[in-house]
């Protein structure tokens, strides 16, 4: 799949964007690697579930920028020049790496519990040339930092890692979950129950 296409399918995500209808060529080419570095190790290695490039391209990369323009919009207090993130249960990256492309001055914490994964992630972040950008091998709940942003996508043990996630918020920090049902249903966003800091895009 060419940049070109990546960017084609990925206008209905951008639409009201500050860039524009489209993303920079030189955007779309990081797109284009980690979209080929994915798909050569989800074939050995089963980092997601969703195999077909288009579907991969929608769900996972236009998806997690739809989480970007939400988290650090214009209005948003907490500046991307700045921030902090992390992703707890980052998998093959989302949303967290879509994020940092988005953002690349923005400081990214990959946690992924499972060593395979957070191997496929340090290998993106080297192909891509990524600075930033640190992959934790481990537990949220190991983690003794906190972020301005911690982000959450298609975690096992839902309930226990919110929580987990939720004590890595600095104070005026925030947390949001990526939910792609809720997204459908409310068009919008909502709050989890008991996590005040957490935020359901």
């Amino acid at each position: 799949m060419t940049p070109t296409d990546i960017g084609s399918l990925l206008v209905p995500y951008l639409e009201g964007n500050e860039l524009g209808a489209g993303l920079p060529e030189t955007l779309l080419a990081q797109f284009s690697l980690y979209l080929d570095l994915l798909l050569r190790w989800n074939a050995r290695t089963n980092l997601t579930a969703v195999r077909i490039p288009e579907e991969i391209v929608t769900r996972h990369f236009g998806e997690s920028l739809f989480a970007a323009r939400q988290i650090f919009a214009i209005e948003n207090p907490i500046s991307a020049l700045n921030a902090s993130l992390a992703d707890v249960g980052s998998g093959a990256g989302f949303p967290g790496l879509p994020i940092k492309l988005w953002a690349p001055r923005l400081q990214v914490t990959l946690i992924e519990a499972q060593q395979k994964k957070a191997t496929f992630l340090r290998e993106v972040v080297r192909a891509m040339g990524l600075t930033g950008v640190e992959v934790r091998s481990g537990r949220a709940e190991l983690v003794t930092e906190s972020f301005d942003v911690v982000t959450l996508r298609a975690v096992e043990r839902f309930d226990q890692v919110a929580v987990a996630a939720a004590g890595l918020v600095r104070p005026a920090g925030q947390q949001r979950v990526l939910s792609r049902l809720t997204l459908q249903k409310n068009n919008g966003i909502m709050h989890l129950p008991n996590l005040p800091s957490a935020t359901i895009l």
